[in-house]
C-alpha cells in the first residue's frame, strides 16, 4: 500500500474516528485504525468490537493495499506534523512509513490479516431522520442513563420511531428524562419501531452529529446490530437487548401543585444552595408557600443555605427533597434558557419539570423521585 493525502483531511478523519478505540485492551489489534486504500479512496476503521466507526477521506493511491497502524500514536502523530500533502507506505513485516517534507517516521503495525471483520451498513430498509432532531433527543437525555453495570437494559436510552414523530427515553431508576419531536416525519415507518441505543454509542453518535453539517441520519438494524450513517462516516454498535421499563407508567398524572420559575434564576439559586447540601446525597429541599419557592439546604459538615424564588403560587404549603445534580442537569440541556414549570403531588410523589413553553418543538418531560430529608 502506498498513498499521498492532506494532512488537514487526514486529521479530521482520524479526530473523527479515534474516540472508539480502546486505550488499554486485552487484544492489541483493537488498538490500531484499519486503513485500506483503493480507487483514490482510503477508508479508515475503527472498533473495540462493542462498535465501529468507518470513514473515508480522498486520496492519491499509488499502490492499493490495507494496514493497521496503532490508533493513538498516529493521531498524536499527525497532529504534531505541519499542512502539507503526507505519504503513507506499508513497508515489510507491517511496519508503516509515513512522510511530511522532511519528517520521515515509522510505525510498527500489526497484521491486517488479525483485524476483526465490522458489519457493513446495509443496503436496504434505511430509516432517515433529521440529524438536529436525534441530536436534541440525545442531549435531552444521555444524562439520565443508568451507570451502574448490574442494570443492563438502562445502559441505554430507548429510541421510540413512529411515522409522525421522534421520541427518546432514558431512565436510573431515580429519575426519567424523556423528550418527543411531533410532526417529525419519518417515512417508511408504520406503527412504532422502538430500538435501545447504548450509552456508548449515543456518545459516538452526539460527536459524529457535531462535526458534520449532514442534515439526515441513515439508521437501520438487524438482528444483533445498529447502524448510523452520517455524511461520509457510519457507526455501529451492538444492540442492547432486553425489555426498556414501561415508562408511560411512571409519568405523573395529577401533580396539581406547579410554580413557574426562570430557568437561570432556579440554577444559580440550586448551585448556591446545594454547595451546603450533603456531599454524598446532594439533596436539597424545596419549599411551596404562598407566592414563593424556598430552596434549601444544610449538612452538619458545610453548615445551611437558603435561597427564595417569587412565583406565583396559592395552593397549600409544600415541603419536597430532590437531589439538585439532577435537577441541575435537566436545566443545564435547557441551556438554562426560558422558563421552566416545576409540578408536585406531595412529599412522597414524584415531582416533574417540564419547559413552559406550549408552542415548543420539543415535548420535554423529567421525572424526579423524590428525596427523604
Amino acid at each position: 500500500m502506498e498513498i499521498t493525502v492532506s494532512r488537514g483531511e487526514l486529521l479530521r478523519e482520524l479526530t473523527a474516528t479515534q474516540s472508539v478505540v480502546e486505550r488499554k485492551t486485552t487484544i492489541p489489534i483493537l488498538s490500531n485504525f484499519l486503513l485500506e486504500a483503493e480507487n483514490d479512496k482510503l477508508t479508515l476503521t475503527a472498533t473495540d468490537l462493542d462498535q465501529a466507526i468507518r470513514t473515508s477521506a480522498t486520496v492519491k493511491v499509488k499502490k492499493p493495499g490495507a494496514c493497521t497502524v496503532p490508533a493513538r500514536k498516529l493521531y498524536d502523530y499527525i497532529k504534531l506534523l505541519p499542512e502539507g500533502e503526507i505519504s503513507i507506505k506499508l513497508l515489510e513485516n507491517h511496519w508503516v512509513q509515513i512522510k511530511l517534507g522532511r519528517s520521515n517516521t515509522k510505525i510498527v503495525g500489526m497484521a491486517r490479516a488479525n483485524y476483526p471483520q465490522v458489519p457493513e451498513f446495509p443496503t436496504t430498509s434505511a430509516l432517515t431522520l433529521s440529524a438536529v432532531a436525534l441530536k436534541t433527543l440525545i442531549a435531552r437525555t444521555i444524562f439520565a442513563i443508568s451507570n451502574e453495570e448490574s442494570r443492563y437494559t438502562l445502559n441505554g436510552a430507548l429510541l421510540v420511531i413512529k411515522a409522525e414523530s421522534l421520541a427518546m427515553v432514558a431512565t436510573d431508576g431515580h429519575r426519567l428524562s424523556f423528550v418527543e419531536k411531533i410532526n417529525e416525519n419519518v417515512a417508511g415507518i408504520s406503527g412504532e419501531k422502538r430500538v435501545l441505543i447504548p450509552r456508548k454509542a449515543l456518545d459516538e453518535l452526539r460527536q459524529l452529529l457535531s462535526v458534520s453539517d449532514a442534515e439526515t441520519v441513515e439508521f437501520a438494524d438487524d438482528e444483533h446490530t445498529l447502524y448510523f450513517r452520517v455524511g461520509h462516516r457510519s457507526l455501529s454498535s451492538r444492540k442492547l437487548n432486553g425489555q426498556f421499563p414501561n415508562y408511560e407508567a411512571v409519568m405523573p398524572r395529577d401533580n396539581t401543585k406547579f410554580v413557574i420559575v426562570a430557568a437561570n434564576e432556579l440554577s444559580q439559586a440550586i448551585q448556591r444552595v446545594a454547595q451546603f447540601a450533603d456531599e454524598r446525597s446532594g439533596a436539597i429541599r424545596m419549599k411551596l408557600e404562598s407566592n414563593e419557592l424556598k430552596i434549601s439546604s444544610q449538612s452538619n459538615e458545610a453548615g445551611e443555605s437558603e435561597a427564595t424564588i417569587d412565583t406565583p403560587y396559592t395552593g397549600d404549603a409544600l415541603t419536597v427533597g430532590f437531589n439538585s445534580g439532577y435537577m441541575l442537569d435537566f436545566l443545564k440541556a435547557l441551556s438554562n434558557e426560558g422558563e421552566v414549570r416545576l409540578e408536585f403531588k406531595d412529599a412522597q410523589s414524584a415531582g416533574q419539570m417540564r419547559p413552559e413553553d406550549p408552542d415548543a418543538e420539543y415535548k420535554y418531560r423529567y421525572v424526579l423521585m423524590p428525596m427523604r430529608i
